[in-house]
């Protein structure tokens, strides 16, 4: 469908809404203090209206923020939230991967980058375990649509997803939430905050989430054997005041995660079909997968990770001047049974009923795999180490009531860690990563008249990049096989320096309306991929990517402000896109540049206040992602040439030389072509100071192509989840309590797969229900 087709829909779409709430008109009227709340956001360095902001943003806080974790979920249940953006892993709760508009990385390294930067409580989270620190008393998150390159630097092509914590001030407050469900889930959930003494003030808030094993390891007979977690998590914060010229927030936090890393599952799909079948068994796995050979290691994931930051902010004469010190350190491994399956030499060993197996001679005598044909197992471990990153960033602004405004800055960034992956046949092989940023940057905004808003901007952005290959242990098994050597790697450095822009004009058409247009360029820097050194391979290395973005949007409230509508249509268009070729018979992963990437769409945001009892929001995004390369090809599922193996999916892809697919005109992986947010809210007045209330939101998926090449199998289309919580709340007593449930009616999604030799899925967690009671004080 065309983009002027998919416009027209929206269009329509919009038309149908206002008409559904024109009947409400003079309701609405009668009663002029219900009204909408006012959002701020601070997508532009400064607080602004979301309604005033020249850039298509999403907010999520409160109640509809905290139902989506309230089973437990990691930040990944962000994913089809929010109109445009989804996120997937296939390494449990750490090292999760967004993406905006259809943009993002596949890459699973651990190095990799992402066109989706994550940015808390002012710091960027570059490295991608650190993106999946835990969301808990948050004050609000924004998902800035986008390339946001002139503030917020390279890595920020497709937008930024921001998160901002409850901060302290002098007025005493504290709360407790304590939740439990099936499967053992256990959540607890608290802060406290207020005056510590003159000017200054603190505040400090806990995380621990708990799930019990669940999974059991069929292979192996052990019951209840993975699945679960322990994650902890805290922060710490000092606001110190000693005048109304200067501020100082210094915020220390910590977590801990003892848990499960991403679940493979062999042989789920039939070729031909991406229906999960037989093999599919959500409380059962056949995993023996394991390092040093005491027994299959069932998927064990340990992470943590400790930080602080100092936001320094002085009044002077007409201007402000902030600055932002923050270090960030972690550590830790994650194990993964890559293959999803088990071999054994017992060719008598018990098959269950409706699994199936295959028995064949990989060259020392037959074997039995199962669930289906698993041609070599493949166990990998990763540990990270060193993890360090620093950052520092200087910007003055203006601080007048003139019509022009400005912000100028700079920022520092230098990381540094140490991978090493592991694997039962080739040993360990240890890479070091190092990577250093420098930028300046300055912003101007000016009011032309009461009605019209221009906005310019410009940043260069200086970023070098180098990889050192450690020491290799390779295993004697491989070494007598042929299939390793000690290899002799050279250091590689790379460098680029570029510069990034924006101009948009906002024009309010009267005091409920405003229309906005904006032009925008990024880039993200180049990327040095390292994993294939640990298998005898090579490192690659990607040239950095630059986009070019236009989009046009509404912004609306109606109805005496009960109703807010915000729409906004975009184009863009990549030059050089990175993307992660990963597959092929030895399952290898290797950085390449397309020619280009386009892409375009349209997303729309909806909140109405039906009435004083009911509440509904809604949005709906679609995205066209296409790869522009006519001489760009890879290996899909497990294509081998060498032994003369064209994979074990349904290529729909050309094949040219009958094993490598062509990807030319396909959409961008994991970049769902539609998300449609629904939730409603119900409440009803208990006595004189309370209330029964029933919230649900739904999140629907389109049709997600999971890798570069188009085939049958790895393909998903409707996903979707529902949440509900029915419960009580006393605004005098100030506490509430609630049943939760989460993926209601325990849908079984694909999230992921694994690019190898056998058909191997990853699916969404199960259904979640449980009760959860907070109480606050004040």
């Amino acid at each position: 469908m065309t983009l002027l087709k998919k416009a027209t829909l929206a269009l329509c779409v919009q038309a149908a809404l206002t008409s559904q709430v024109t009947f409400a008109q003079d309701q609405a009227s009668e009663d002029a203090d219900r009204a909408l709340e006012q959002i701020t956001v601070t997508a532009q360095k400064r607080t602004q209206s979301i309604q005033d902001v020249p850039i298509s943003i999403a907010t999520l806080n409160g109640e509809r923020f905290e139902s989506i974790f309230s089973g437990g979920d990691d930040i990944l249940a962000l994913a089809v939230r929010v109109p445009g953006l989804y996120a997937e892993s296939s390494n449990g709760r750490v090292a999760p991967r967004f993406y905006i508009r259809g943009l993002g990385n596949t890459d699973f390294d651990l190095a990799a980058s992402q066109p989706v930067s994550i940015v808390m409580d002012d710091v960027v989270k570059e490295n991608v375990i650190l993106k999946s620190f835990p969301l808990f008393d948050v004050e609000q998150v924004e998902v800035i649509r986008g390339p946001q390159g002139t503030l917020f630097g390279r890595n920020t092509t497709a937008g930024i997803v921001k998160f901002d914590s409850v901060k302290p001030t002098d007025d005493f407050d504290a709360y407790v939430k304590l939740g439990v469900g099936n499967l053992g889930t256990l959540n607890f959930e608290g802060a406290v905050g207020g005056a510590l003494g003159d000017n200054v003030a603190g505040r400090f808030s806990v995380l621990s989430q708990d799930r019990d094993d669940w999974i059991d390891n069929g292979f192996t007979g052990q019951a209840d054997a993975m699945g679960g977690f322990d994650e902890k998590a805290w922060r710490g914060q000092l606001l110190f005041t000693p005048s109304d010229d200067f501020s100082a927030l210094l915020s220390v936090h910590g977590r801990e995660l003892d848990g499960t890393a991403s679940i493979f599952r062999a042989n789920v799909f039939t070729p031909g079909s991406n229906d999960l079948n037989g093999n599919f068994d959500r409380d059962v796995v056949y995993y023996d997968g394991d390092i040093d050979g005491n027994g299959a290691d069932n998927n064990p994931q340990e992470y943590e990770n400790y930080g602080a930051s100092l936001k320094m902010e002085f009044g002077l004469e007409g201007m402000s001047l902030t600055s932002i010190t923050a270090f960030e350190q972690a550590e830790g491994s994650s194990l993964g049974d890559i293959d999803g399956g088990a071999t054994t030499s017992d060719l008598d060993y018990p098959v269950p009923t409706g699994i199936t197996s295959a028995i064949f001679d990989p060259g020392f005598g037959e074997v039995l795999t199962l669930p289906g044909f698993i041609p070599f197992g493949a166990v990998t471990q990763d540990n990270l180490d060193d993890l360090e990153q620093f950052t520092q960033e200087i910007r003055l602004a203006s601080e007048t009531d003139d019509a022009m405004s400005w912000q100028v800055g700079a920022f520092y960034y230098d990381s540094s860690f140490n991978v090493t992956s592991i694997d039962g046949f080739f040993g360990a092989t240890t890479v070091f990563h190092e990577n250093t940023t420098w930028a300046i940057f300055g912003q101007t905004s000016f009011d032309v008249n009461e009605r019209l808003n221009l906005t310019g901007g410009l940043r260069y952005t200086y970023d070098e990049k180098s990889l050192r290959v450690g020491d290799q242990n390779v295993n004697g098994f491989a070494l007598v096989t042929g299939d390793a050597t000690i290899q002799e790697y050279e250091d590689i450095n790379v460098d680029d320096g570029q510069v990034s822009w924006e101009l948009s004009a906002n024009y309010k058409v009267d005091r409920d309306t405003s229309v906005f247009a904006r032009l925008a360029n990024g880039f993200r820097a180049q990327t040095i991929q390292g994993r294939d050194v640990a298998f005898e391979g090579n490192p690659s290395v990607a040239e950095a990517e630059t986009i070019n973005s236009i989009e046009l949007g509404m912004k609306r409230d109606m109805l005496d402000d009960t109703f807010r509508i915000n729409a906004a249509v975009f184009y863009y268009q990549i030059d050089d896109i990175q993307f992660s070729a990963i597959g092929g018979g030895a399952n290898n992963t290797a950085l390449v540049n397309a020619d280009k990437g386009v892409g375009y769409g349209f997303e729309i945001d909806a909140q109405y206040l039906v009435n004083d009892y009911l509440t509904l929001t809604a949005g709906y995004s679609y995205n066209n992602t296409e790869i522009q390369d006519d001489s760009l090809t890879v290996l899909p599922c497990g294509a081998n040439p060498a032994f003369g193996s064209t994979g074990n999916c349904t290529v729909l892809d050309p094949r040219p030389d009958g094993f490598r697919a062509t990807i030319d005109g396909n959409p961008f992986p994991q970049a769902p072509e539609t998300i449609f947010t629904f939730t409603a809210r119900y409440a009803t007045p208990v006595g004189d100071s309370g209330e029964f209330f029933i919230f649900t939101d739904w999140a629907f998926q389109g049709e997600t192509n999971l890798f570069l090449y188009d085939s049958v199998e790895f393909k998903t289309d409707d996903n979707y989840e529902g949440g509900l919580r029915i419960g009580y709340e006393d605004y005098e007593n100030n506490y509430s309590i609630a049943l939760f449930g989460r993926n209601i009616t325990d849908e079984e999604n694909v999230k992921g797969a694994i690019d190898f030799n056998n058909l191997t899925g990853i699916v969404n967690q199960p259904r979640i229900f449980g009760i959860e009671a907070k109480v606050s004080f004040y």
